[in-house]
């Protein structure tokens, strides 16, 4: 993503939060690097990152807890992708997570 977002990576990710997981702790390397700063989340505590919980909650809609992740193909994956970023959300006043990052893009690319 920083590849493919050059320049404007600091303007478009600001932060980043998650899990306290092995599998993130590269993440930190990110502050280093780039302006984007990396929140962890405390461990057993959903509440510090509310819409990352509400969005796995969307995911077990097709994925339940405990399958492997594996087991799906990558087509599988983005549909369940498409399908949540199309999905309106009342805290983007009922704008999709994709018009949302898409009207965010537009007003940062028209900067100079």
């Amino acid at each position: 993503l920083r590849e493919y977002y050059g320049s404007k990576w600091n303007q478009i990710f600001k932060s980043i939060t998650t899990d306290n997981g092995s599998e993130f702790a590269d993440l930190s390397d990110l502050e280093q690097v780039s302006k984007t700063l990396v929140y962890y989340a405390h461990p057993y505590t959903s509440c510090d990152k509310g819409s990352v919980e509400r969005h796995n909650g969307l995911i077990r809609r097709y994925i339940p807890k405990g399958d492997r992740m594996d087991e799906y193909s990558v087509e599988d994956i983005a549909k369940i992708e498409v399908w949540c970023n199309s999905l309106p959300r009342k805290i983007l006043n009922y704008k999709t997570p994709e018009e949302y990052f898409d009207t965010e893009l537009d007003r940062i690319y028209r900067r100079r």
